[in-house]
């Protein structure tokens, strides 16, 4: 039986779920790409504001119940050309870093981002013999990324499989907010 690994860019899946106006259901994410074998393990990895407020201790509480590791950065404050203020946390080295050194443990890795930084350990993990399946909205897959992968799969082909119906997204219930909670380094580039 095949086994599944699934690695969650949280920043990325948040941003594609504003572009889409809906927003996942992570429990039948884990349902969604485990279905063809069996799951070794899903990872998910976020940034968190420091001191942790209750709403994403929660958000990350529920994961873990659901069965996700969760791996955390804290948000880091930073100023643009522009004077603009923003908050920020890459967890592209912690991805990277549980890609390769759980391959032993997986037959097929479910990536789900866009980003293209992770064009290369792709690549990599593929040449020791692993699948990979990269999953995003094509709006926000670099070409290297979808290239390197074995299969591509867009979200809004599988809306019906992965969608939590009803539920908006925090940052429309604010309101006023029209930028993510926080964006990850590999959002601010044109390197999609």
């Amino acid at each position: 039986m095949e086994r599944i690994a699934l690695f969650i860019d949280g920043a990325n899946v948040y941003a594609a779920a504003k572009r889409l106006g809906w927003n996942f259901d992570h429990r039948k994410i884990l349902e969604h790409f485990s279905a063809p074998g069996r799951l070794y393990n899903a990872f998910y990895y976020t940034a968190v504001p420091t001191p942790i407020d209750d709403k994403q201790k929660r958000f990350t509480d529920a994961l873990t119940y659901m069965g996700y590791t969760v791996r955390t950065r804290p948000l880091r404050e930073a100023t643009d050309d522009s004077g603009d203020t923003y908050r920020r946390a890459s967890l592209d080295i912690e991805i990277v870093t549980d890609l390769l050194t759980t391959s032993d443990q997986y037959d097929t890795a479910v990536l789900l981002t866009g980003d293209g930084d992770f064009e290369r350990p792709v690549e990599v993990l593929r040449a020791r013999g692993k699948r990979v399946v990269v999953a995003s909205i094509a709006e926000m897959t670099s070409y290297e990324l979808r290239n390197a992968a074995d299969q591509y799969v867009d979200f809004k082909d599988i809306r019906e499989h992965v969608e939590r119906p009803g539920y908006r997204l925090p940052s429309e219930q604010r309101g006023l907010e029209t930028r993510p909670f926080y964006t990850s380094a590999a959002l601010d580039g044109d390197d999609r």
